[in-house]
């Protein structure tokens, strides 16, 4: 979507989410780079959420990088099975919803989704952090979370930390310019697309990141982001911000 456009209303938001479900569905039965995987997928608020089995890491990252480049995808969640293994997710600041059932809930406050208590408001000053050993996650999930915290660095310096070097960190937050951004009195900081382009390419963090994808449906901002050590090429860039 052209950022800056209105929402889509409810119906069209369905009956996009049906035609782009049938389009991945298809790329997975007739591409042959993919086609005999074991993956399914479906399609909601144009997110493409795929389950399934796969023998190796890369088959799983060759069918996300195809998926992603369909016009009206905004993110590519997974629950996908690698050499037999579930994927270990944690999400931070669930509150009373986890994205999916079996993700590990984490929120400073006790609800019947959180599994561990923490700040996340990690003070690295203090060498405070998250209860977690280095490279444990396959997924972390911020959803509708940066923009409670007034600086939100450390917390994305620390999701790196967690990450294993070939997992994800899926972040959506109201886009600064729709409503939802400044109706919420708690919300302490508004993001744009370029807020991302930020954290990717701000040669002075000392953990960067690459995008796989980043996306805004005029109300809030998509971005599926993978650890690296070295510099995001300005091509990989160009895809996503100016």
């Amino acid at each position: 979507m052209r950022i800056g456009a209105a929402p889509m209303s409810a119906r069209r938001s369905a009956l996009c989410d049906d035609d782009l479900s049938g389009v991945v569905t298809q790329l997975l039965a007739h591409d042959q780079r993919v086609r005999g995987l074991p993956l399914r997928a479906h399609v909601d608020g144009g997110v493409v959420h795929l389950t399934g089995d796969v023998e190796r890491p890369a088959e799983l990252a060759l069918a996300r990088a195809l998926i992603g480049r369909f016009g009206g995808v905004h993110a590519v969640w997974d629950r996908v099975r690698v050499a037999g293994r579930n994927p270990l997710v944690l999400d931070l600041g669930c509150g009373d919803t986890r994205q999916y059932p079996d993700n590990i809930g984490v929120d400073r406050r006790r609800t019947a989704s959180v599994a561990v208590q923490a700040e996340l408001a990690v003070q690295p000053e203090l060498a405070s952090g998250l209860p977690f050993r280095g490279g444990c996650a396959d997924r972390i999930f911020v959803v509708h979370v940066l923009e409670h915290l007034p600086d939100f660095l450390p917390l994305i310096d620390e999701c790196h930390r967690l990450l294993r070097p070939d997992g994800i960190l899926h972040v959506l937050s109201p886009w600064w310019k729709h409503v939802n951004a400044v109706a919420d009195p708690t919300h302490v900081r508004l993001l744009d697309t370029q807020t991302i382009k930020g954290i990717c390419a701000y040669a002075g963090r000392p953990r960067r990141w690459c995008p796989l994808h980043v996306s805004c449906d005029g109300a809030t901002v998509f971005a599926d982001l993978t650890p690296t050590e070295q510099r995001v090429p300005d091509a990989v860039l160009a895809r996503f911000f100016d």
